[in-house]
Order: C-alpha cells, then structure tokens, then sequence
C-alpha cells in the first residue's frame, strides 16, 4: 500500500450567487485592498473562494459539527 492516498476528487465546481450591493462593494474594496498589499491583481470571483475557505476553517463549531458526524 502506497504512504499517499489516492487524491480525492478535484473537478472544480462552479457556483453562481447573487449578493446585494453593499457586499458587491465591500468585495470590490477587498479586491482592491488585496492589489495594494500583494502587488498582484485578483477578481473577486478569484477571491470568494479562498475566502469561504479561510472562513470555513476558521469555524471550530463548524469543523467540531463534522467531526461529530464523520465519528
């Protein structure tokens, strides 16, 4: 048996929401803030994601939840 196992699926999904107007601008003014402070530019639509992530992971109710689940 291989020390790495198989890698688990990685098809990219895609998700269209709507967001109202004041949140369109704070992800704009983030995307923004992002340039300045990398020197690289990133859409927004780059930046939802790793966003919901950081999120995600940084939500110990959230992953306790999982866990609980999973066990």
């Amino acid at each position: 048996m291989l020390k790495l196992a198989k890698l688990p699926d990685r098809t990219p999904v895609k998700i269209t929401i709507t967001v109202m107007p004041d949140l369109n601008r704070a992800l704009a003014d983030y995307a923004t803030l992002y340039r300045e402070t990398y020197g690289e530019k990133a859409d927004v639509a780059d930046l939802i994601p790793a966003m919901l992530d950081a999120f995600l992971a940084g939500d110990r109710e959230f992953a306790k939840a999982r866990r609980d689940k999973e066990g």
